[in-house]
């Protein structure tokens, strides 16, 4: 191996080990800037103004007080500290408030509110999808419940699938065998796609979870879990298919 093949291989080598924890460091870093830029800074400036309001003082005094509020909650290291662990208590307590009847009630109106408005509900669906699947707890999901392989759109051609239910009752009676009705994804918007009615028999309950399955689907095949990577075609099928394209080959 020459030095410029050997620098090659030990480079991306190194760069297939280190590029995956640079992306998720910068991913990090990156969401706590946008959420530190967006949301703490405000709460912070809200709660020095809220600090100076029950302090009594003169004018001049209160001003100093303001600013040394805002050189530790605004620019200072502690603020973001403080500003995140306020919004994370603000984002339970709505949590908990949805948690009861009367916090349901009340984001129903809300939601009503935003589907009445012309362009929010142009919006507001379509996030909610996305963002009720990723972040609705498994035991509360009632969708995508099992990954499994179906042959569509015709034969000989399998697509991912996730199963939503045990298909429609008209179509089980009418073919008389136990039926699924599986969401086929669309690439890379997994969250999209065609609903079909399939019997049961004609699917393959895959070993993925749905993450693993999402991440499939969403990178078109590339990432694909380690208990579901496709083996080496055997010898047999191998000298078949050189022989076949060999007698086209000749053929032609």
């Amino acid at each position: 191996m020459n030095i410029g093949r050997r620098f090659k291989s030990y480079f991306f080598r190194g760069l297939a080990v280190l590029l995956p924890t640079m992306l998720t460091l910068w991913i990090l870093a990156w969401g706590y800037e946008l959420i530190q830029e967006n949301v703490s800074i405000h709460i912070n400036r809200g709660l020095v103004k809220a600090l100076v309001w029950l302090d009594s003082g003169s004018e001049e005094a209160l001003r100093q007080y303001e600013a040394k509020l805002e050189e530790i909650f605004v620019t200072g290291l502690a603020g973001s500290v403080v500003g995140l662990l306020i919004a994370a208590a603000a984002v339970f307590l709505v949590g908990a408030l949805l948690a009861s009847v009367v916090g349901r009630a009340l984001w129903r109106i809300i939601e009503a509110f935003i589907m009445s408005t012309p362009v929010l509900r142009r919006v507001y669906p379509y996030v909610k999808q996305v963002t009720d699947f990723l972040l609705t707890q498994e035991d509360q999901r009632k969708v995508f419940s099992q990954v499994v392989a179906v042959e569509y759109p015709r034969k000989g051609i399998w697509s991912i699938g996730f199963v939503t239910g045990s298909g429609l009752r008209r179509i089980t009676d009418s073919v008389h065998e136990e039926c699924l009705t599986v969401l086929v994804p669309n690439s890379p918007t997994p969250v999209t796609g065609y609903v079909i009615v399939v019997p049961k028999a004609q699917t393959i309950a895959l070993e993925m979870t749905i993450e693993e399955a999402f991440r499939f689907a969403v990178s078109a095949g590339v990432i694909t879990p380690d208990n579901e990577h496709s083996n080496d075609l055997p010898a047999a099928h191998v000298s078949r298919a050189a022989a076949g394209a060999i007698g086209i080959g000749e053929r032609s």
